[in-house]
Protein backbone atom coordinates (compact mmCIF):
# COMPACT_ATOMS: atom_id res chain seq x y z
CA UNK A 1 0.00 0.00 0.00
CA UNK A 2 1.39 3.39 -0.90
CA UNK A 3 1.03 6.00 1.78
CA UNK A 4 0.49 9.65 0.95
CA UNK A 5 3.51 11.83 1.65
CA UNK A 6 1.27 14.32 3.39
CA UNK A 7 -1.84 12.81 4.90
CA UNK A 8 -4.92 14.69 3.83
CA UNK A 9 -6.91 13.78 6.94
CA UNK A 10 -5.95 15.67 10.08
CA UNK A 11 -6.05 13.71 13.35
CA UNK A 12 -7.48 15.29 16.51
CA UNK A 13 -6.93 12.69 19.25
CA UNK A 14 -7.68 12.66 22.96
CA UNK A 15 -6.76 9.69 25.13
CA UNK A 16 -8.52 9.13 28.44
CA UNK A 17 -7.64 6.65 31.15
CA UNK A 18 -10.37 5.12 33.29
CA UNK A 19 -7.69 2.72 34.54
CA UNK A 20 -3.92 2.87 34.71
CA UNK A 21 -2.35 1.66 31.46
CA UNK A 22 1.39 2.39 31.45
CA UNK A 23 1.93 0.21 28.35
CA UNK A 24 -0.58 2.32 26.41
CA UNK A 25 0.70 5.90 26.51
CA UNK A 26 -0.88 8.55 24.31
CA UNK A 27 1.97 8.49 21.78
CA UNK A 28 1.51 4.75 21.18
CA UNK A 29 -2.27 5.02 20.75
CA UNK A 30 -1.72 7.97 18.40
CA UNK A 31 0.70 5.96 16.28
CA UNK A 32 -1.80 3.11 15.88
CA UNK A 33 -4.74 5.39 15.07
CA UNK A 34 -2.56 7.30 12.60
CA UNK A 35 -1.59 4.07 10.83
CA UNK A 36 -5.25 3.19 10.27
CA UNK A 37 -6.01 6.73 9.17
CA UNK A 38 -3.15 6.72 6.65
CA UNK A 39 -4.34 3.41 5.22
CA UNK A 40 -7.88 4.72 4.76
CA UNK A 41 -6.51 7.99 3.36
CA UNK A 42 -4.41 6.08 0.83
CA UNK A 43 -7.34 3.93 -0.26
CA UNK A 44 -10.15 6.47 -0.21
CA UNK A 45 -10.32 9.62 1.84
CA UNK A 46 -14.14 9.43 1.84
CA UNK A 47 -14.28 13.22 1.80
CA UNK A 48 -12.81 13.52 5.28
CA UNK A 49 -10.77 16.53 6.35
CA UNK A 50 -10.42 15.72 10.07
CA UNK A 51 -10.81 12.67 12.26
CA UNK A 52 -11.69 13.70 15.82
CA UNK A 53 -11.53 10.72 18.15
CA UNK A 54 -11.43 10.02 21.85
CA UNK A 55 -9.80 6.74 22.83
CA UNK A 56 -10.61 5.69 26.39
CA UNK A 57 -8.84 2.87 28.20
CA UNK A 58 -11.37 1.35 30.55
CA UNK A 59 -11.67 -1.42 33.15
CA UNK A 60 -14.18 -4.25 33.30
CA UNK A 61 -16.90 -2.35 35.16
CA UNK A 62 -16.78 0.70 32.90
CA UNK A 63 -16.70 -1.35 29.70
CA UNK A 64 -19.54 -3.54 30.92
CA UNK A 65 -21.66 -0.52 31.82
CA UNK A 66 -21.15 1.06 28.39
CA UNK A 67 -21.83 -2.19 26.53
CA UNK A 68 -25.03 -2.73 28.57
CA UNK A 69 -26.19 0.86 28.19
CA UNK A 70 -25.58 1.25 24.46
CA UNK A 71 -25.73 -2.29 23.08
CA UNK A 72 -27.96 -4.05 25.63
CA UNK A 73 -25.22 -6.62 26.24
CA UNK A 74 -24.41 -7.16 29.91
CA UNK A 75 -20.71 -7.96 29.65
CA UNK A 76 -17.44 -6.17 28.94
CA UNK A 77 -16.03 -6.48 25.44
CA UNK A 78 -12.54 -5.78 24.10
CA UNK A 79 -13.40 -2.71 22.00
CA UNK A 80 -16.48 -0.56 21.57
CA UNK A 81 -16.66 2.05 18.84
CA UNK A 82 -19.16 4.86 18.75
CA UNK A 83 -19.16 6.40 15.28
CA UNK A 84 -20.91 9.78 15.12
CA UNK A 85 -20.74 10.33 11.38
CA UNK A 86 -19.24 13.09 9.27
CA UNK A 87 -20.11 16.75 9.78
CA UNK A 88 -20.66 19.06 6.78
CA UNK A 89 -17.08 20.37 7.18
CA UNK A 90 -15.68 16.86 6.63
CA UNK A 91 -14.94 16.08 10.28
CA UNK A 92 -15.61 12.48 11.30
CA UNK A 93 -15.93 11.98 15.05
CA UNK A 94 -15.96 8.92 17.25
CA UNK A 95 -15.25 7.45 20.65
CA UNK A 96 -13.32 4.20 20.99
CA UNK A 97 -13.38 2.31 24.29
CA UNK A 98 -10.65 -0.28 24.86
CA UNK A 99 -11.16 -2.65 27.80
CA UNK A 100 -7.70 -3.26 29.24
CA UNK A 101 -8.46 -6.43 31.27
CA UNK A 102 -10.24 -8.09 28.33
CA UNK A 103 -7.39 -7.21 25.96
CA UNK A 104 -4.85 -8.70 28.40
CA UNK A 105 -6.96 -11.83 28.90
CA UNK A 106 -7.40 -12.34 25.14
CA UNK A 107 -3.70 -11.80 24.43
CA UNK A 108 -2.78 -14.48 26.99
CA UNK A 109 -5.46 -16.91 25.77
CA UNK A 110 -4.46 -16.41 22.11
CA UNK A 111 -0.73 -16.50 22.91
CA UNK A 112 -0.18 -13.07 21.41
CA UNK A 113 2.00 -10.26 22.66
CA UNK A 114 -0.17 -7.76 24.49
CA UNK A 115 1.01 -4.73 22.48
CA UNK A 116 0.37 -6.52 19.18
CA UNK A 117 -3.16 -7.37 20.29
CA UNK A 118 -3.73 -3.84 21.60
CA UNK A 119 -2.50 -2.40 18.28
CA UNK A 120 -4.89 -4.66 16.39
CA UNK A 121 -7.90 -3.70 18.52
CA UNK A 122 -7.07 0.01 18.32
CA UNK A 123 -6.81 -0.23 14.53
CA UNK A 124 -9.99 -2.33 14.42
CA UNK A 125 -11.88 0.29 16.45
CA UNK A 126 -10.48 3.09 14.31
CA UNK A 127 -11.62 1.42 11.11
CA UNK A 128 -15.11 1.02 12.59
CA UNK A 129 -15.05 4.73 13.41
CA UNK A 130 -14.15 5.44 9.78
CA UNK A 131 -17.12 3.51 8.46
CA UNK A 132 -15.79 -0.03 8.06
CA UNK A 133 -17.81 -2.95 9.41
CA UNK A 134 -17.83 -6.74 9.50
CA UNK A 135 -21.51 -7.65 9.76
CA UNK A 136 -21.70 -8.94 6.17
CA UNK A 137 -19.08 -11.42 4.99
CA UNK A 138 -17.95 -9.25 2.06
CA UNK A 139 -17.48 -6.23 4.35
CA UNK A 140 -15.67 -8.39 6.91
CA UNK A 141 -13.19 -9.52 4.26
CA UNK A 142 -12.48 -5.92 3.25
CA UNK A 143 -12.03 -4.76 6.85
CA UNK A 144 -9.93 -7.75 7.91
CA UNK A 145 -7.70 -7.44 4.82
CA UNK A 146 -7.05 -3.81 5.63
CA UNK A 147 -6.27 -4.65 9.27
CA UNK A 148 -3.85 -7.39 8.19
CA UNK A 149 -2.16 -5.01 5.74
CA UNK A 150 -1.74 -2.23 8.32
CA UNK A 151 -0.43 -4.61 10.97
CA UNK A 152 1.99 -6.27 8.51
CA UNK A 153 3.50 -2.86 7.78
CA UNK A 154 4.08 -2.57 11.53
CA UNK A 155 5.74 -5.99 11.69
CA UNK A 156 2.74 -7.62 13.38
CA UNK A 157 1.51 -10.96 12.08
CA UNK A 158 -2.02 -11.69 10.88
CA UNK A 159 -4.23 -11.45 13.99
CA UNK A 160 -6.78 -13.83 12.49
CA UNK A 161 -4.24 -16.68 12.32
CA UNK A 162 -3.89 -18.36 15.68
CA UNK A 163 -0.30 -19.16 16.72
Amino acid sequence: MSKPNNPTIKLALAVQYGVSAPLLPRWRIRRWVQRALLAVDAKQARGLSTFAVVVRIEGLAGARTLNAQYRNKDYATNVLTFEYGVAPDGTASADIILCLPIMKQEARAQRKEFLCHAAHLTIHGTLHALGYDHVRLRDAKVMESLEIEILAEMGISDPYQMP
